[in-house]
C-alpha cells in the first residue's frame, strides 16, 4: 500500500472517531483521493502537503471551471484533513474563487484595444518566444490555461497561412478545433521553429524540458499584470463584436452552457 493510500485509511479511522456519518466519510475520502491524484501528477504526496499545494489546487479547480460553491466544499474537506494532520497552517489564508450572485449576469472583464496593444508590446519586448506564444495563444484562441498546459505539438496543424489548434475541453470531455489567427500563427511558427523537426511532445515546456504548469504560467503573466481569464474573455468579446453567431462563439470557447456565452453581449459589456 502506498503512503497516500495509508494516509487516506488513517484519515477514515480518524473520521470514525469523530463520529462522522458514513456518507460524510465517503465524501471526504473521495475529495482527498482526488487531491492525492492531483498531487501524484506533480510528484507530490499527501504526507508532504503544503500551503502552496493547497493554493495551487484551488486555482486549478477554478481554471477547470468549478463553481465557487464546489471549491468551498472541497476546501472545507481539505481543512478537515489538515486538522487530522494537526497542521492547520497548510490551509490558512487560502485564496478561493469568490461567489457570484448570478454568473449569467456578470459582465466579464476584457482588454480594450489600447490595453491589448500595450500588453503585446511589453511581452514582445522581452524577446522570449515561448512566453510571447503563450500570450498570443491565450488571447487569440481563447483556450483555458489548463487546456493550454496540456497541449502537445501534435495538437497544432499548420498548412501554409492557415493554422488550427485542437483543444481537449475538460468541461465535458469534448474536443474542439479553433482557428489560429494570422498574427498569432506568425508568432507560433517562430516558436515551433525552435523545436526539432519531428518533435511531438508538450507544446509549452520549461527550461528543464518539462511541461509547463498552470502555476508557472500564472507567475509569468503576473509580470504583465494580466490573468488568463481576462485574455479568454477578450477572445470571446472580440468574436461577439465581429458578429459571429452566439452558438459559434460558444463552440469555439468550449462553453457547455450558451448562457455563459451570452454574458458577452450584455449591454455595456
Amino acid at each position: 500500500m502506498n503512503s497516500d493510500a495509508s494516509q487516506i485509511e488513517l484519515f477514515e479511522e480518524w473520521l470514525l472517531h469523530q463520529e462522522k456519518s458514513p456518507n460524510t466519510i465517503n465524501t471526504y475520502k473521495s475529495a482527498i483521493q482526488k487531491l492525492s491524484n492531483w498531487l501524484k501528477m506533480r510528484d507530490r504526496s499527501l504526507e508532504k502537503l503544503t500551503h502552496d499545494d493547497v493554493q495551487a489546487y484551488m486555482e486549478d479547480l477554478e481554471e477547470e471551471g468549478k463553481s465557487a460553491t464546489t471549491i468551498d466544499k472541497i476546501y472545507a474537506t481539505i481543512r478537515v484533513f489538515a486538522q487530522y494532520l494537526n497542521q492547520p497552517e497548510i490551509v490558512a489564508n487560502i485564496k478561493r474563487k469568490e461567489k457570484e450572485k448570478n454568473i449569467y449576469q456578470t459582465v466579464p472583464e476584457f482588454l480594450k484595444e489600447e490595453e491589448r496593444i500595450k500588453l503585446l508590446r511589453e511581452v514582445e519586448k522581452d524577446n522570449d518566444l515561448r512566453n510571447t506564444a503563450i500570450v498570443y495563444m491565450l488571447l487569440y484562441t481563447g483556450v483555458r490555461l489548463s487546456e493550454l498546459c496540456k497541449l502537445d505539438r501534435s495538437d497544432i496543424v499548420i498548412s501554409g497561412q492557415i493554422g488550427t489548434v485542437t483543444v481537449n475541453n475538460h468541461h465535458g470531455g469534448k474536443k474542439r478545433t479553433v482557428p489560429i489567427p494570422k498574427d498569432a500563427l506568425k508568432i507560433l511558427k517562430s516558436y515551433l521553429d525552435t523545436f526539432p523537426k519531428n518533435y511531438e511532445g508538450p507544446l509549452f515546456i520549461s527550461k528543464q524540458n518539462n511541461r509547463l504548469t498552470t502555476r508557472s504560467i500564472q507567475y509569468m503573466l503576473e509580470k504583465y499584470n494580466i490573468n488568463p481569464h481576462k485574455l479568454r474573455h477578450t477572445f470571446c468579446r472580440d468574436l461577439i463584436e465581429k458578429g459571429l453567431d452566439i452558438a459559434v462563439v460558444a463552440q469555439l470557447a468550449g462553453h457547455n452552457d450558451i448562457n455563459i456565452t451570452k454574458r458577452y453581449i450584455i449591454k455595456g459589456a
